[in-house]
């Protein structure tokens, strides 16, 4: 992608106003500092504002350094035994989290989630791109809800920011090496300090990741869902003036596996014999292991494809902080880029009938935001704009090898075996993204302990596809140019108070905005944008004595236009708008510290998520057997879905963690933390049935760390999902041609290893 006229021109604005600023303050005699907060209040940046999570009227969740890493957060997938009414699975290699039940359904190659993803504040708007594993992150900020005043775009379910680890003013590193089942290899370390006095540091950090596969491709003989990847990152801090602060971050991953692979749970509508791999002589996995007379482990696949995953990123950040105390002006200037080449088999047979699927992905997206807050004493303002571009060429390429051969069969037509050999489902082209907004907030404080927030938001978007849909066996080859722009106005208003004992309540009235969709040369009509007006009432607080914490929010969400993606009847991949859903629920969260040494973290939650007027076709409808629903009354070829659960969105969620630190003396001291999450039934569709869903479950997790008494050295023995649950992660139907069986994704199973540590 060629760097832009518009581009330039923000780049070179922000460089001259911070040129200009940097002039200003050092002919000025800097205020004192403020004193530094204490170490336990916690800033969420996320919000903008530069509040401290205890003061901040929203349901978030903030996890620390001490929670990331070996046998804790790994990735994007551990978020969701960590978090209140957090669900993270994958597909085709593509992050699917949900918050409250909201993410992303479609898989169609342009989608975006509902869920902002950020790091440092920078929008990386890639799903693919967000499973990359964390490393030397200070905090994870989750804001659950509709985040339309500050975000808007993407942000209909919530908000995901990475804080990566910042340079410090002094000299110190730290170094892990982790070895564990799978033959698991993980080197993980940082090293930062002073470069110039008190005004330029650095940090450079990196991380290595090897292990052999969950699974294995008993045809090839491959792995399944191993991982090797590796990523390195290096931050620079220029303390330009005392007031003004250049934090520059590049980092880089890449990978190179056999991991993201579909695995085949069963048919569904069609018995096994009558799909094509075994019409044509082939076997499934099921045959595999009936042959054997074993049960069968759907860890493994049999296929003649391997599940192959290349992906490489890369991103530039610039955040420029400009703190006159009563007035902070910031801004944050990101470039990504971003590719991958996936590919699995939709045929999950060991012959080759048509089932090669390649996913191309290259996207380069540049984004300029500016943002303000200003403490005019009972008024304060948060206000900001930004600009984002993004340019997505993608190819979703399926060779029809073997299908007339299938048609034969199946039709007892009498065409040439090979006639469609060379030919293809193909989707490609570009969809280029340009996204403006402007956003203003102003708190006033009515009574000493009573303020009223009121803002909004204006958003606009343009998406513009070029591209074409290929499919030959149905003698389909048209252009996909399409072009849709929206804009919209996104209110927000916050009642919060402050009791005389130091509980926050509040009370929240949001509109979300989630954009149009144009996706790559798909003959979908362009998807309109999706809308939630969401309610919340919420508290938190904490006793005097620091050992009960406790928050809870009940939510109540309206949403009209929700995306939805599906393969349909066509076998062609399709996004369409169900025409509206409503979501409501409770979350309960609590932190007990018996004693000194002990804590105890409790969340509860409970979500209703269901469609409230929603018409589809069912690959099902007809089939006494199975559920069937009633017809649509305007279209009564679909089936009325209202009164469905949403896809992801769990009934009820617990979690108990606990951690309990024993003080060895002059020996050090041993941290022992154990914590178990329950999960209710989920549905993977829309459609809630069996062959697309994973029942209620419950997963373990436990450490114990020894460390020395200067705390420099430790050496920690862990292991996550300690029973060995097995558990989907995700599952889709795949197209009528493949005779709509059910593949998808898994949980890892149990794994287990030891840590040893070194900080410095």
């Amino acid at each position: 992608m060629k760097v832009t006229i518009v581009r330039r021109a923000l780049v070179s604005a922000t460089a001259i106003a911070l040129a200009q600023y940097a002039t200003q303050a050092a002919a000025q005699t800097a205020p004192d500092p403020a004193p530094e907060e204490e170490g336990s209040v916690i800033i969420v940046t996320a919000t903008k504002s530069g509040q401290s999570l205890e003061d901040t009227a929203a349901a978030i969740s903030v996890l620390g350094a001490e929670a990331i890493g070996a046998g804790g957060i790994e990735d994007a997938g551990d978020l969701a035994a960590a978090v209140p009414n957090v669900s993270v699975g994958d597909q085709f290699g593509v992050n699917r989290t949900f918050i409250r039940g909201i993410g992303l359904t479609s898989i169609d190659l342009g989608a975006d989630g509902a869920v902002a993803f950020l790091q440092n504040g920078a929008i990386n708007s890639r799903p693919a791109a967000q499973l990359s594993g964390f490393y030397d992150i200070e905090q994870i900020e989750v804001l659950r809800g509709p985040q339309g005043t500050t975000y808007g775009r993407g942000a209909t379910g919530g908000v995901i920011n990475i804080v990566t680890a910042r340079p410090t003013s002094y000299f110190e590193g730290y170094a892990r090496a982790t070895y564990g089942n799978y033959d698991a290899l993980t080197l993980e370390g940082a090293v930062g300090g002073p470069i110039a006095g008190d005004t330029v540091a650095f940090r450079i950090a990196g991380k290595y990741e090897k292990r052999d596969g969950y699974g294995k491709n008993l045809f090839t003989g491959n792995p399944v869902d191993d991982r090797d990847a590796y990523a390195f990152r290096g931050s620079l801090q220029f303390d330009v003036t005392p007031d003004l602060e250049l934090l520059v971050v590049a980092d880089h991953f890449k990978e190179d596996d056999y991991n993201y692979a579909f695995h085949y749970f069963g048919p569904t509508v069609f018995p096994e014999g009558f799909l094509p791999g075994p019409l044509m002589g082939g076997d499934t996995i099921n045959d595999y292991y009936a042959a054997l007379g074993k049960p069968v482990d759907t860890r493994n696949i049999y296929s003649d494809e391997d599940a192959i995953n290349e992906r490489k990123g890369t991103s530039v950040t610039g955040i420029a902080t400009l703190d006159k105390g009563d007035f902070t002006l910031t801004s944050t200037t990101a470039y990504r880029k971003f590719e991958r080449f996936n590919r699995d088999d939709l045929d999950v047979s060991d012959i080759n009938a048509f089932g090669q699927n390649n996913y191309i992905e290259d996207s380069e997206s540049f984004s300029q935001e500016f943002s303000f807050t200003a403490d005019l004493g009972k008024l304060s303002l948060l206000g900001g704009a930004m600009y984002f571009e993004e340019e997505l060429i993608g190819e979703v390429r399926v060779p029809t090898v073997n299908l007339a051969q299938y048609f034969n069969i199946v039709l007892g037509t009498d065409l040439a075996p090979d006639l469609f050999d060379d030919g293809f489902y193909l989707q490609r082209g570009t969809v280029k993204t340009k996204a403006a907004g402007a956003y203003l907030e102003g708190a006033l404080e009515i009574a000493p302990d009573l303020t009223f927030t009121a803002g909004a938001r204006y958003n606009w978007e343009e998406r513009a596809g070029s591209g074409r849909f290929t499919f030959d066996a149905q003698g389909l080859d048209i252009p996909t140019d399409k072009t849709g722009d929206w804009d919209s106005i996104t209110p927000k208003f916050v009642l919060e108070y402050k009791t005389p004992g130091g509980t926050l309540l509040y009370g929240k009235v949001t509109k979300g905005f989630k954009s149009g969709v144009v996706n790559i040369g798909s003959i979908n009509d362009i998807i309109d944008p999706e809308f939630v007006w969401s309610y919340e009432l919420g508290l938190r607080g904490e006793t005097d004595d620091g050992t009960f914490g406790y928050s809870a929010a009940a939510f109540y969400y309206d949403y009209t236009n929700l995306q939805v993606g599906f393969v349909n009847e066509n076998s062609i991949v399709e996004t369409i708008n169900a025409a509206s859903a409503r979501n409501y629920g409770v979350e309960i969260e609590g932190t007990i510290r018996p004693a000194r040494n002990t804590s105890i973290r409790i969340f509860g939650t409970y979500l209703n998520a269901k469609y409230k007027d929603f018409c589809n076709g069912y690959y099902a409808v007809g089939d006494t057997s199975r559920r069937q629903f009633p017809a649509c009354a305007d279209e009564p070829a679909l089936s009325d879905l209202s009164g469905n659960r949403l896809a992801n969105a769990p009934e009820f969620t617990v979690a108990v963690f606990a951690d309990h630190t024993v003080e060895l003396g002059n020996s050090g001291t041993l941290d022992l933390s154990a914590d178990l999450n329950f999960q209710d039934e989920v549905f993977f569709t829309e459609f809630n049935n069996k062959d697309a869903r994973q029942e209620a479950f419950a997963m373990a997790n436990a450490s114990i760390t020894y460390r020395s008494p200067d705390e420099k050295f430790s050496v920690s023995l862990w292991g996550k999902n300690l029973f060995d649950k097995y558990a989907l992660a995700n599952t889709i139907i795949t197209a009528p041609l493949y005779g709509f069986v059910s593949v998808g994704s898994l949980r890892p199973p149990r794994t287990y290893g030891v840590t040893l540590g070194i900080d410095f």
